[in-house]
């Protein structure tokens, strides 16, 4: 259910657990944000070629919506999902300007831009899924964006060394000051001095807005839900090991392992 893309490995690909209705259209939905995360990041294409492809991906975009055929294979296959289950074309412009913003932002001064970017990058794909299953109630999807938001967090959080190894860091620069965390602390991969109460707090603040969408796993009903009420779960596994670690999150990175599946299962089992 966890694929290895930086930024969607927190979410379901099209996993058995999915309704199967809705496990090809999560596919397409993927496929795209592969893509477009691959423009981003992957190879040595300058900022000004990666933004223009990225332009190229939004210009498919408009194509769909005016009804046109887009160019790319993925894009005509994504534009047949959008069209078959009338989903909102916001979502996937989201995406891209995240996307986008990666390649041309890597600092965030506060928590409030973080978040900014969370709502571009994470919160799309829940709104899609709502889509997909006929869910447009607005606590239900304030739910699912305080989930995605959390999971993008997390994500952060597990991947501090990587994103500084692409020149980023998402970590709120304001934060860092006031807990003397340095970006030469993040480059050594040094936990010493303020460094685990700094990550504690990044944890616990992860934690509340995870908990603060948690309701919606049990609101879902069936295989959406039990699928949904596993995606928390894994996050807030996540969470516990990196606590766990004080948050050395630089010696080995916190993941899920086949050892947490039947645990998360059977919670999940018990809480619809």
């Amino acid at each position: 259910m966890f694929n290895t893309v930086h930024h969607y490995e927190n979410f379901p690909v099209a996993s058995l657990i999915l309704p199967r209705r809705l496990r090809e259209p999560v596919r397409h939905i993927y496929a795209f944000a592969r893509q477009a995360d691959d423009i981003a990041d992957e190879g040595h294409a300058t900022p000004a070629q990666r933004l223009a492809q990225l332009a190229a991906l939004r210009q498919d975009l408009d194509r769909i919506a005016a009804g046109e055929t887009p160019g790319s294979p993925v894009m005509q296959t994504l534009a047949r999902t959008i069209r078959a289950h009338a989903l909102p074309i916001e979502p996937f412009h989201d995406l891209l300007d995240a996307f986008a913003q990666d390649v041309v932002k890597s600092r965030y001064a506060h928590f409030g831009e973080v978040m900014a970017y969370c709502r571009r990058s994470a919160n799309p794909i829940g709104r899609l899924l709502l889509a997909l299953y006929g869910e447009q109630d607005r606590r239900a999807i304030a739910q699912s964006d305080a989930i995605c938001a959390a999971l993008q967090l997390i994500n952060f959080l597990q991947d501090i060394a990587a994103d500084y190894a692409r020149g980023r860091i998402y970590l709120p620069q304001d934060e860092m000051e006031k807990f003397g965390v340095t970006e030469s602390q993040i480059a050594r991969g040094d936990t010493q001095g303020t460094w685990w109460p700094f990550m504690r707090h990044q944890i616990e603040r992860a934690r509340k807005i995870l908990a603060a969408g948690a309701p919606l796993g049990k609101k879902l009903p069936g295989r959406l839900g039990l699928e949904l009420r596993l995606i928390i779960l894994g996050g807030e596994t996540i969470l516990r090991k990196i606590h766990a670690v004080a948050g050395d999150v630089f010696r080995q990175r916190p993941t899920l392992t086949p050892a947490d599946w039947p645990r998360m299962l059977w919670r999940a089992l018990r809480a619809k």
